[in-house]
């Protein structure tokens, strides 16, 4: 079965293809040749997504760590009557508290996925 078998019965006599019952026809539809040709994935050589992904954490927990730093210069301006708004005090701790947050909830995921995969038997 190829793939543009299964949306057959949503492609159109032009060559497009409807993906919701035709309640608004200004809605604009996608060319069945544009998602048959869709590009090829080429894997990467294991150093290099080893290199990147610890890059790319290396470079969030970096974003993470500006953020706090970021806020804990407003809150000390705030304190010392620096001309720094409230507002923009409280803005910039929430930023670096909700960055905290997403950080912790990704590494509970990882965390969660590296112990499924160690349960797993082969």
């Amino acid at each position: 079965m190829s793939p543009l078998s299964s949306i057959s019965a949503y492609l159109q006599p032009n060559g497009l293809i409807q993906f919701l019952p035709q309640a608004n026809p200004s809605k604009p539809t996608i060319p069945a040749a544009e998602i048959a040709t869709a590009p090829e994935i080429t894997p990467a050589s294991s150093s290099d997504a080893t290199s990147s992904f610890s890059d790319a954490l290396s470079r969030a927990v970096g974003e993470i760590n500006t953020k706090q730093v970021a806020a804990n210069d407003s809150i000390n301006g705030l304190i010392s009557g620096q001309n720094v708004s409230l507002h923009q005090a409280m803005i910039s701790m929430q930023e670096a508290s909700v960055s905290f947050q997403l950080m912790v909830e990704v590494r509970n995921k990882l965390l969660e996925s590296y112990q499924e995969l160690m349960r797993m038997q082969v």
